[in-house]
């Protein structure tokens, strides 16, 4: 038992659980909840006494937004929007790298954002390209910033009575083979399984002794939310000097700041008033003054790392503990989302005890592709955003680029995140990609039959043979029938990744489906 005297309350740690999850951010939220669907018991151990307030990312991507959708929480997430486009009424509107209006709808869809500080034309875009017209019904629920989606995460954790224990930090582990013991301000806690969720400089990460190879920074961040004497002085958008670059918005006293000048002397610093009005009044050639900082204040730099493996025997790392690269594009927390969806469900499947031989390998050989891409897609927005004069010269060619539909719209697409896929076995062109929106008969979506976890099957064949069939792993696989159209059949992983596909109802098609049913969910549950 470990008293937080800072709270005054008394926190009590499970002493022996499935998993042990160390970071109660969005990442960890994601993972333990994931996990929980599986069965497995598990916890949360964070060393804040209080949810982060700091100013993070902005926004979401499609496939996060979609991992909301899958669980339920896409009306929560629908409402955060609205309420964020009502609190930064017209200035929001007025921004160019936001969408422009609140509830479901085809402009909604027009979230474009930025590649280093150039942003993307919304009227450029080919917004008929058949990769994102096929991810549109999460399309309200994007512009959810990252305080917001903890909040919303920490009420579904709740729902599922996950314990979150604040004001516990981790201290040392010991891997035994067959369980971590891990020793924290609380005591000694035995588990199954350790995930690290705990960001950037994560304790686990270092005590599990990872390797974590990469390039240092060469550019340091502010992001604040000020009040401002004369805003009038400052461009509403991004704006470049040789001194670096600064961002107005979308919101009434948003700022961000960009400087080539190294690595923060010290990150861990807390940003103050000056700092940022110096920064801002450096990059910007103005007077412009500052009278008050509202939140937390964040300093960042395009340090890029990615942990050598994402596993090693009981450990694992997720999110930030696995990969860190600047915000540009704002792909950190969606990158880490994705990770936690990914690992939930195998982890989950291995602690139940059903998981085929190989699976948590997928974990790292899925996704270290994904995660080694955004280092470099962030590398090259460093490339363009220095004040030099080659940078400059570079950025006049990227910005004339993006200025093209084909160059629009293939940014947009790698933003948002729906080129995304892995690489697993079949031909059809949706397996190893996110599941799109498939519309049933009834009006509802496949996904929309999914939110307690699982594997779902759309099964439209005319006698029901795709769902006969999985109907040995009752309990893993629910199917959903419909009418015949294509794709007739559908198998989709509980993290949203397609694993089977078929437009035909012959043999072939059903012995594919077996084989990745074995693949993927293991023996039968019924003989």
């Amino acid at each position: 038992m470990f008293v937080d005297r800072t709270l005054f309350v008394t926190v009590n740690v499970n002493q022996d659980v499935d998993v042990t999850v160390v970071g109660a951010g969005p990442v960890g939220l994601v993972l333990a909840a994931e996990l929980a669907l599986c069965g497995a018991t598990v916890q949360v151990l964070e060393r804040r006494a209080e949810p982060d307030e700091s100013m993070k990312a902005g926004a979401i991507n499609v496939p996060t937004a979609e991992a909301l959708d899958r669980r339920g929480l896409l009306p929560a997430a629908e409402r955060v929007q609205r309420e964020m486009l009502e609190r930064v009424g017209s200035f929001a509107r007025q921004a160019d790298d936001q969408p422009p209006g609140g509830g479901r709808g085809a402009r909604e869809s027009r979230f474009t954002g930025h590649f280093a500080g150039i942003v993307l034309d919304a009227d450029l875009v080919d917004w008929s390209d058949p990769e994102l017209a096929a991810h549109t019904a999460a399309a309200g629920a994007r512009m959810v910033p990252q305080r917001e989606l903890e909040k919303l995460l920490a009420d579904h954790v709740a729902r599922l009575d996950i314990p979150v224990h604040r004001g516990v930090e981790v201290t040392a582990l010991e891997d035994t083979g067959d369980g971590v013991l891990v020793g924290t301000t609380a005591g000694t806690v035995r588990t199954g399984w350790l995930v690290g969720c705990d960001g950037g400089r994560s304790t686990v990460r270092r005590l599990a002794g990872f390797d974590f190879p990469g390039t240092d920074p060469e550019l340091t961040g502010l992001l604040a939310v000020v009040d401002i004497a004369a805003p009038h002085k400052l461009v509403n958008g991004w704006a470049w000097s040789p001194r670096g670059a600064y961002r107005y918005g979308p919101q009434p006293g948003r700022v961000v700041t960009v400087e080539a000048d190294g690595a923060p002397a010290d990150r861990s610093a807390p940003v103050t008033l000056e700092e940022v009005q110096t920064t801002l009044r450096r990059v910007s050639g103005t007077d412009v003054t500052l009278t008050a900082l509202r939140g937390t204040a964040t300093r960042w730099s395009d340090n890029a790392r990615q942990a050598a493996t994402y596993w090693s025997g009981r450990v694992l790392l997720a999110g930030d503990a696995a990969h860190v690269h600047s915000p540009f594009s704002g792909q950190g927390l969606n990158l880490g989302i994705g990770d936690a969806m990914n690992l939930g469900w195998k982890l989950g499947a291995v602690v139940a005890g059903w998981a085929p031989e190989g699976l948590l390998d997928t974990y790292d050989a899925e996704r270290r592709p994904l995660g080694a891409w955004v280092l470099d897609w962030t590398r090259a927005q460093t490339g363009v955003m220095r004040g030099d004069a080659k940078s400059a010269a570079l950025r006049r060619i990227v910005a004339d680029l993006l200025s093209t539909r084909e160059g629009a719209t293939y940014a947009v697409k790698k933003i948002s995140g729906v080129t995304q896929r892995i690489d697993l076995p079949g031909d059809h062109p949706l397996v190893g990609r996110f599941v799109p929106d498939l519309w049933l008969r009834d009006g509802s979506r496949l996904v929309d039959h999914g939110h307690g976890g699982g594997f779902l099957l759309l099964d439209r064949t005319p006698d029901g043979a795709f769902a006969r069939l999985a109907a040995a792993w009752d309990g893993r696989v629910s199917s959903v029938t419909d009418d015949h159209a294509t794709p007739t059949g559908v198998l989709v992983r509980p993290d949203g990744v397609v694993a089977w596909a078929c437009d035909t109802t012959d043999i072939a098609a059903a012995t594919d489906l077996e084989a990745a049913l074995y693949r993927w969910a293991g023996a039968p549950t019924v003989p």
